[in-house]
C-alpha cells in the first residue's frame, strides 16, 4: 500500500516549502505566517518540532495583529483569496514593514486579477519566492481528505446567486490540487439524478485539464489510467448521517464531546484517589486508535481490556482479569517508565466505557427502531407493516433528546417517501419538538428528498437493490453505507453508467487529453507527485462525509489489494452537524 495522504502532504510541505532552495539559508531563522487553511494543513500533517528544525523560530496567523520582525524573512503559506492577499500586501506597507523579505507559497492557483493586484503592490519587491504548491485540502487521515468548507452545504443546495459559482469554482480547484498531489488524472463520474452534479463535475474537469497541461505526466504510469473520481451529492444516501453508528470512531464522535479531534476526559493521577482533566488528540499517531477506530464497540470493549491485561501481565504489573482505571493508576505507580503506553490504554478504556455508558442511556432503544426504518425490515428479515407503534413510545419519552427524536422522525419520513403535512405536525406534537425545528426536517427537500407527499412526484429516498452482504452483522448495525456498494461496483466495472455517467468519452482505462494551460508559467511546481502505479478511486461527496463512509474506504481497499480508495468532502459530518447544516445557515450565522 502506498504512503498515506498525511505523509505525502507532510513530505511535500517540507520539501517544496520549508526546504525550497530559495528559502534555505544557513543559520537564517524565519517566521512562518499562515491563514486558516494553511494553519489547518500544517497541523494535520506536520509536527511542530519538525517545523522548528527547519529554521522556523515563530509561527503566526496572518489574520492577527503581529509585531514587526524586520530582521527576519517570512515564509507565507496562504490560500490565494482576496482577504489573505490583502493581509499579505498590508505586511509590507511602507509605514510598517513587518519582515525583511517574503517567500510566498499559495495553496492553489491564483487568479489573474489577484496576481496583478499583488504584482502592482509595494509588497512585490519583497517577494523572493513565489510558488503554488497545489495542496488546498486537509489530509484528515491516510485515506480521507476534507476541503474544510462547511458553508458548501448551504451554498450548493440553497444558494442560486453569483457567490455560488465562485464558491464551487474554488472547491473544484481544491479537488484538482488533491489529484495533482497524488499524481492522478482520473476519469470523472457523477450521480446523474441530482442535476447540479453535472455542472460541478464540469468545473472539476476544467481544473484537472489545467493541471494536466502544466504537468503532462499527471496520471501516467502503470494502471493509473483506470483511476476514477466519483462525485456524489449528499442526497445519494441520507440515512448514514442520521443513524446511531456503533463502530468506535463514528460512535465516539456522535455521542461524546470531541472538538477538532480533541477528547477531554477525567483520568486518574499516580495517586489513585485523585483525578484530573486530561486531553488527547484522536489521530493516526496513536496506534491503538488506528487499530480500534473501525471496530464495533462490543469488540473494542473486549480488545482494549485484553490488550491492557496482556501488557500488564507481560510486565508482571497486574494479574487482574478485567483491569479498571483504578488498576491502571496502580500500574503507573509501579511502572512510571511505561507511562506513554499506559496512558494510551487509559484513554481508550475511558473512550470505550463512555460510549457504552451513553449507549445504555436510551441509545440502545433507538438503534433497533432506526435500523428497522433504514432496512425496511426487522433483524429476522420480516417486513414491518406498522413502524408507528415502535416510534411513538420513543417520541413520547421525555428522557430522549430532541436531536435524537428529530433523527428518528427524519428516518421515518425517508422510509415512507414522504407523509402529509398534517401527519408531520402530529409527529412533531407527540415528540414535543419546537416549531422552529420543523424547518430542519423540511430542508431535506433541498437535497432532493421527498418529505411531504406529492402524487405527481414519486421517488425512493432510501437506495434500493442493495448488495447482499454475508459478513456477520450485529442486530443493531445492519445498515451498510450506500457508498460502499458504489465503491465496489466502480472497482468491479459494474457501476451503472446511466445513473453514474462519465463526464466525457473517457471510460475506464481510456484516458485521453488534449489541452493547454490557462496559467502563467510561474505557477508550475516541479515537485514530484506521489509515485504509485496502481489505480485509485477517489470519492467526493458534496455536503459532508460521515465517519461510517470513511470506514468504507478502508474496508474496500483492504478487500481489493489492486485499488486504493480515497474519500473526501467539503467537511466531515456528525449527525449533530448534519442537523445544523439543514438549518441552512452560514458558518458565521451558526456561531452567533
Amino acid at each position: 500500500m502506498s504512503a498515506g495522504l498525511q505523509l505525502i502532504v507532510g513530505q511535500k510541505i517540507m520539501n517544496d516549502v520549508l526546504r525550497a532552495d530559495t528559502v534555505r539559508k544557513k543559520g537564517d531563522w524565519k517566521v512562518l505566517v499562515m491563514d486558516n487553511l494553511g494553519m489547518r494543513i500544517i497541523s494535520s500533517c506536520c509536527k511542530m518540532h519538525d517545523i522548528m528544525s527547519e529554521g522556523v523560530t515563530i509561527v503566526e496567523d496572518i489574520m492577527k495583529n503581529r509585531e514587526p520582525l524586520p530582521q527576519l524573512e517570512a515564509i507565507y503559506l496562504i490560500q490565494p483569496t482576496r482577504e489573505s492577499i490583502d493581509k499579505f500586501i498590508g505586511d509590507f506597507d511602507s509605514n510598517n514593514i513587518k519582515y525583511r523579505a517574503a517567500h510566498l507559497f499559495f495553496t492553489e492557483g491564483c487568479n489573474n486579477e489577484l496576481f496583478n493586484k499583488l504584482s502592482k503592490s509595494k509588497a512585490a519587491k519583497y517577494v523572493q519566492t513565489l510558488k503554488e504548491i497545489n495542496v488546498a485540502f486537509l489530509p484528515t487521515e491516510r485515506q480521507v481528505f476534507s476541503l474544510d468548507s462547511p458553508d458548501t452545504f448551504r451554498t450548493f443546495y440553497q444558494n442560486k446567486d453569483q457567490y455560488r459559482s465562485v464558491h464551487l469554482e474554488r472547491i473544484a480547484e481544491q479537488i484538482a490540487t488533491l489529484c495533482a498531489t497524488l499524481g492522478e488524472y482520473p476519469s470523472v463520474r457523477y450521480r446523474l439524478e441530482h442535476q447540479p452534479n453535472n455542472e460541478f463535475a464540469n468545473l472539476v474537469q476544467q481544473k484537472l485539464d489545467q493541471y494536466k497541461a502544466d504537468d503532462p505526466s499527471m496520471g501516467d504510469g502503470g494502471e493509473k489510467n483506470k483511476s476514477q473520481l466519483l462525485i456524489l451529492d449528499r442526497g445519494f444516501d441520507p440515512v448514514s448521517p442520521l443513524l446511531h453508528e456503533l463502530t468506535f470512531q463514528a460512535m465516539a464522535y456522535d455521542l461524546l464531546s470531541i472538538e477538532n479531534d480533541v477528547y477531554q476526559y477525567q483520568g486518574q493521577t499516580s495517586d489513585s484517589n485523585q483525578t484530573s482533566t486530561k486531553e488527547a488528540i484522536l489521530d493516526e499517531s496513536d496506534e491503538l486508535w488506528i487499530e480500534f477506530r473501525h471496530q464495533h464497540i462490543a469488540v473494542v470493549s473486549q480488545n482494549v481490556t485484553k490488550k491492557l491485561k496482556d501488557f500488564a501481565n507481560s510486565k508482571r504489573a497486574s494479574n487482574t482479569d478485567k483491569p479498571t482505571m483504578k488498576d491502571l493508576s496502580q500500574m503507573l505507580k509501579k511502572m512510571p517508565q511505561y507511562q506513554k503506553e499506559l496512558s494510551a490504554y487509559a484513554l481508550h478504556l475511558n473512550l470505550a466505557e463512555s460510549c457504552v455508558s451513553a449507549f445504555n442511556n436510551k441509545i440502545k432503544q433507538l438503534c433497533d427502531v432506526e435500523q428497522n426504518l433504514a432496512m425496511g425490515m426487522d433483524s429476522q428479515g420480516e417486513k414491518i407493516k406498522d413502524h408507528m407503534k415502535n416510534i411513538v413510545p420513543l417520541l413520547l419519552d421525555n428522557e430522549i433528546k430532541t436531536e435524537d427524536k428529530l433523527r428518528l422522525i427524519m428516518l421515518f419520513l425517508l422510509n415512507k417517501n414522504g407523509i402529509t403535512e398534517e401527519n408531520l405536525q402530529k409527529l412533531l406534537h407527540h415528540a414535543m419538538i419546537p416549531e422552529e425545528k420543523k424547518q430542519i426536517i423540511l430542508n431535506l427537500q433541498q437535497i432532493g428528498l421527498q418529505i411531504l407527499q406529492d402524487q405527481n412526484k414519486r421517488r425512493k429516498n432510501i437506495p434500493q437493490n442493495r448488495r447482499e452482504r454475508d459478513e456477520q452483522k450485529y442486530q443493531l448495525s445492519r445498515w451498510t453505507p450506500y457508498v460502499r456498494d458504489l465503491m465496489e461496483d466502480a472497482i468491479e466495472e459494474k457501476l451503472d453508467q446511466r445513473q453514474f455517467p462519465y463526464l466525457t468519452n473517457r471510460p475506464m482505462g481510456g484516458v485521453t487529453f488534449a489541452g493547454s494551460s490557462a496559467r502563467p508559467t510561474w505557477h508550475r511546481n516541479n515537485g514530484q507527485p506521489a509515485s504509485r502505479s496502481t489505480p485509485r478511486l477517489i470519492v467526493f461527496i458534496i455536503g459532508g462525509l460521515t465517519y461510517s463512509e470513511m470506514r468504507s474506504a478502508y474496508e474496500v481497499t483492504a478487500a481489493n489489494k489492486k485499488w486504493e480508495v480515497m474519500i473526501g468532502s467539503d467537511h466531515i459530518l456528525t449527525p449533530k452537524s448534519f442537523l445544523a447544516n439543514l438549518e441552512m445557515r452560514t458558518r458565521d450565522e451558526s456561531r452567533d
